[in-house]
């Protein structure tokens, strides 16, 4: 627990929280200011930061819970779909890698991504971002 994190002290309890579930390796609780009501937020329950922090140990415990959250909140809302998204560093207002669960309808006013698009300049600036990540990519 990192004892100046919200979300750590939400964990523990020290903060009041709407749980949706918890176990040995998860919580989720409603997020307190919801982009629609039944917006979740899925996390951790070790601190850590963003997502590249996460032990590859604890990928499967923490999307495994992401996705069963996910398939409860589209049945118990009757929502279209869900959105998913992970901030990391920028936009991220708590730094204790947390995972959006936002159920979503047809016509909700909410328009894909939350930013402007930046299309390629052409075939080869794509084929060049694509390598350099590709480049990066670490086993």
């Amino acid at each position: 627990m990192a004892a100046a994190c919200t979300f750590c002290r939400v964990i523990v309890g020290q903060l009041p929280s709407a749980l949706v579930m918890a176990d040995e390796a998860v919580v989720a609780f409603l997020d307190h200011r919801p982009l629609f009501p039944g917006h979740v937020l899925v996390m951790p329950r070790e601190h850590v930061e963003t997502l590249m922090d996460l032990p590859p140990g604890d990928l499967e415990p923490l999307f495994g819970a992401v996705q069963r959250v996910s398939r409860a909140v589209e049945e118990a809302l009757e929502a279209d779909g869900i959105f998913v998204a992970v901030n990391n560093r920028v936009s991220q207002s708590v730094p204790h890698l947390h995972v959006h669960v936002v159920p979503r309808r047809k016509k909700d006013g909410l328009r894909g991504f939350f930013w402007p698009r930046a299309p390629y300049a052409g075939d080869d600036e794509m084929a060049a971002t694509a390598g350099r990540i590709r480049a990066a990519l670490r086993p």
